[in-house]
Parts: structure tokens; C-alpha cells; sequence
């Protein structure tokens, strides 16, 4: 006995025992349930397996034939095996707003079900009735429906310059030919429509970073997004400075940007020195001792980089004014002398100058030609404050008095010269008489020299006093005085 000869067998031994142990039932049912038709009776299903997308419209075609002399009286679908009254889906609340019945009474027992979810995973069976108790149908085996949603995979990071793949994932096979749709933070990639559920994107940027999800075209269900995060090392750092205008006493934020991913370390550098770490940096009470130059370094997994070199322009009102003197303080009448004013301020003062005991000011600039005798300062003034200098004093003579001062200048200095060398002619006169005089004449000689330079050092002592009184004519009598006549006869 063959396998195929075994099965026959059983089977109609299991038929005959349930027709023994059973309450009689209509011999077309009983073909039925062994899946054995009669001449005439059928269902065929385009599909016995439709995978549909969640929330989409799912349509179950097929066909039926049944015998001549019957008369159809009752066509529907359901969804469970049960007999002898399976339940219909077009009487089912859950059912009957959404299944609609596109065939006919004929042939064509096609339906549309719409808005499908995972709880409408069954299989479906097409069922009719006819006027005569034998004629009875339902298409076995039927046809299951799963559903799906769409999932896009994505790897967790990708580096900027690689290349990624994403894929729009189901569950199951998708029934209809499908044409992808790609978004991007819910934008549409209208430039990425393929029926490749694959999304390729080459030398990824970091533009190409955020949320992807994927929908089938002609259908409103959208995926679940999923974050695509692409890494790149620092952008060049740019340091931003607050308040624009740094004033002496103010408080300073540095904020250093620099685009990247993963977010970067970042470490700020006073002159080449490590003073502090974060975006932020801050200086409170700022002095001018602050003003160097500022660097932030910008460090991640990939690469670091360095800020450009920043120096904090500091402002503050003059200090250490002063003034110096471009030469003597003394000068003649009709000249003039430069002051000179200096200050440390930033930015830069305006300098006026001032004569003591007079309000209004007598000069502007850094230097000023003082003309008069007087005391003058000068005044340093920027927007943050002033400060004055202390005063210096100018003195102007009259050119009169100048000579006469000259004149006495020369006359002293002829004085001395002349001293100089009456000292010098005695000194080898005496050195001479040493040598040809007795001892007591040399005594003598010696009396002599200590008596004359004291009334020759009066005369020049006179007439030093007379040549400042009346001027330099007064010299020349003097040296023509006895006094002088005797000097020169003893030469």
C-alpha cells in the first residue's frame, strides 16, 4: 500500500467514524471540511498571504463558482472556522466601518479592509450560501493577513567623509511594490524616492545629521525616526568678548566658539598660560595688568585646535601725568620754552595746559611754548576721568641783566686766569733769588710775597664787584691801576 493509498484510507475512516458519532450533517459539508469540492463549488484567492502596512487599506481578491440550479443567497467574509454559523465581519463593530464589499453576486467576492493594525492579523475566509440546505461554501484555506510597520535602521555615529547606508525595515514581505519615501526631520528627501528601501548617503556632512524616518509612497504611515549622529573634529575657535568696551574695574566674559561632535574640551591660555577650562571665561574686577593676549583651545576625539591670539584693549583715565622741561627753566626775554606733557591712558588723553591762579586754559596738545614767567601744569582728561600734573616754574629776564651777568662771567674768569699766572711768575722769581740772595734777603722776599697777594686778591675781589654794578668798562681801570704797574715792573 502506498502513502498516497494510506491517506485515503484514514481519511475516510475518519469520516466514517464521524458520521457514526456525530448528528447527521449535510454531505456537502462534510466535503467541505476535508477540503474535497464537488463538481461546480469553489473559491480561488489571488493572494493566500498579504503583508500590509500599518494603517494602510489592504484589498482580498478572489473568485467563486458554484453549481447550476442554485440559487445564491448570501455572500460575506469572516475571520474564525467556526461552524455551523461562522460569524460575518460586516455585522462586527469592529469591522463594519472599515470593510467594503467590491464584489458581486456572480463570481468576484473581492473586499477592502482599511486602516488595518496588528489586531487585524488573522486569516480570512470567504463564505456564501445558496437557497438549497446543500449549498453551502467557504473557501479553505483563506488567506492571512499580517501587518507591518517600518523601522529604519541607522548605525549609532558615523564620521563625517564616510560613507552610511540606512534601510526601512518590515516585519514581513510587502505585498504591493513598494516606492520608498526618505525625511529628514520630517522633511521629505524628495530627491531620495527609490523602490531600494535603502538610503545611501556618500561622504556623509555633518548637514546630513538629525532624524530619518521612511513611508511608502501613496501611504500617510511614517515610521518611528531614528537619529542619525555624525562626528567631526573642532571648527576653528573664534573668541567673542563682553562687554565690547572693557573699562578698568569691569568684569569680562571670553566665550569660546567652536563647532563639534562630540562636543570639544575647551582650556583658555593667558600668554601662554593655563588659567581656566569651559566655554566661558571670566575675569572680574579687570586691570590693565590683564592686557595679554588670550588663546582657547578646542580638543575632541578627532583633532585639536587653537583660537587666534586675542588682546584685551583695557580703558582707563590718565595717571602719572607730569611735565618736563625742554631745556632751562630760565629764559630771556622774548624766547620761549617747550613743556612737555606726559600721561599714561588709554584711550590716549587730550592735554590743556593751565598757568597757575588763572582759570581758562593758556594751550592744548602735548607740548606747549611757555613765553612768560609763571607756574604751569597741564591737565590729562579722556572720557573714564582726568588728572593734572603738578606745576613746573618758567622764569624770563630781561636781556640787560643777562649781559651784566656775562659780562661779570668773563671779567672773573680774566681775574683768575690773570691770578693764575702772577702766581706762576712769582713762584719762579722766588726759585731764582733762592739761589743769589742770602738767607735773610730770602726771608725778606718771603715777607714780600706773603703781604702783596693779599691786597692784589682785594683789588680783584673789587673789581669782580664793580664790573656786576656798571657793567664790563669798569675792568680796564683796574688793570691799569698802580697795583697792576707794580706787578709788571717786578716781571
Amino acid at each position: 500500500m502506498t502513502a498516497a493509498d494510506l491517506i485515503s484510507f484514514n481519511t475516510i475512516y475518519l469520516t466514517v467514524m464521524l458520521v457514526r458519532m456525530a448528528p447527521r450533517l449535510p454531505l456537502i459539508f462534510l466535503l467541505m471540511i476535508h477540503g474535497v469540492s464537488s463538481a461546480g463549488w469553489g473559491v480561488i484567492y489571488s493572494h493566500s498571504r498579504i503583508c500590509a502596512l500599518k494603517n494602510s487599506s489592504v484589498i482580498m481578491s478572489c473568485t467563486y463558482t458554484y453549481p447550476t440550479g442554485y440559487k445564491l443567497e448570501k455572500v460575506f467574509w469572516t475571520n474564525s472556522y467556526s461552524f455551523p454559523h461562522p460569524p460575518d465581519l460586516f455585522m462586527d463593530p469592529e469591522y463594519s466601518q472599515r470593510l467594503q464589499y467590491l464584489g458581486d453576486k456572480q463570481q468576484n467576492c473581492t473586499i477592502r479592509l482599511s486602516h488595518v493594525t496588528q489586531k487585524d492579523q488573522h486569516m480570512y475566509w470567504f463564505r456564501f450560501t445558496t437557497d438549497k440546505p446543500d449549498g453551502k461554501w467557504i473557501g479553505d484555506p483563506g488567506v492571512t493577513l499580517t501587518v507591518t510597520d517600518l523601522q529604519v535602521e541607522a548605525p549609532e555615529r558615523v564620521t563625517e567623509g564616510h560613507n552610511v547606508r540606512l534601510t526601512c525595515k518590515s516585519s514581513c514581505t510587502l505585498t504591493d511594490r513598494a516606492t520608498f519615501i526618505w525625511y529628514r526631520n520630517s522633511q521629505p528627501l524628495t530627491e531620495r524616492r527609490d523602490r531600494n528601501n535603502q538610503l545611501l548617503l556618500q561622504s556623509v556632512r555633518r548637514e546630513d545629521a538629525g532624524r530619518y524616518s521612511c513611508a511608502l509612497h501613496g501611504h500617510t504611515y511614517i515610521s518611528p525616526a531614528a537619529q542619525l549622529n555624525v562626528t567631526y573634529p573642532p571648527d576653528n575657535p573664534v573668541i567673542f568678548i563682553s562687554p565690547s568696551e572693557i573699562v578698568e574695574g569691569d568684569s569680562v566674559t571670553l566665550n569660546c566658539s567652536s563647532d563639534s561632535n562630540p562636543p570639544a574640551e575647551i582650556s583658555w591660555f593667558q600668554g601662554g598660560t593655563f588659567v581656566g577650562s569651559g566655554t566661558i571665561y571670566s575675569i572680574s574686577k579687570i586691570s590693565s595688568d590683564h592686557s595679554e593676549e588670550y588663546k582657547c583651545r578646542s580638543i575632541n576625539e578627532h583633532v585639536e585646535k587653537y583660537s587666534d591670539a586675542v588682546t584685551l584693549n583695557i580703558m582707563y583715565p590718565p595717571r602719572n601725568v607730569s611735565v618736563s622741561i625742554n631745556g632751562s627753566g630760565v629764559i630771556v626775554e622774548g624766547e620761549s620754552v617747550t613743556l612737555i606733557c606726559s600721561s599714561d591712558s588709554n584711550p590716549p588723553a587730550e592735554i590743556s595746559w593751565f598757568k597757575e591762579n588763572q582759570s581758562s586754559s593758556v594751550g592744548s596738545g602735548q607740548s606747549f611754548s611757555a613765553l612768560q614767567s609763571g607756574r604751569f601744569y597741564c591737565e590729562a582728561h579722556n572720557k573714564h576721568g582726568s588728572q593734572r600734573s603738578d606745576a613746573v616754574t618758567v622764569t624770563v629776564k630781561g636781556r640787560l641783566v643777562i649781559l651784566y651777568i656775562s659780562a661779570g662771567v668773563v671779567c672773573g674768569a680774566a681775574v683768575i686766569i690773570t691770578i693764575l699766572l702772577i702766581w706762576w711768575v712769582k713762584k719762579r722769581n722766588k726759585t731764582q733769588v733762592n739761589h743769589s740772595r742770602p738767607h735773610h734777603d730770602r726771608h725778606k722776599a718771603c715777607n714780600d710775597e706773603l703781604n702783596e697777594p693779599v691786597y692784589a686778591n682785594e683789588m680783584v675781589v673789587s673789581s669782580f664787584i664793580k664790573a656786576a654794578q656798571h657793567g664790563p668798562d669798569v675792568c680796564k681801570p683796574e688793570l691799569n691801576s698802580p697795583v697792576y704797574e707794580n706787578i709788571q715792573k717786578r716781571m
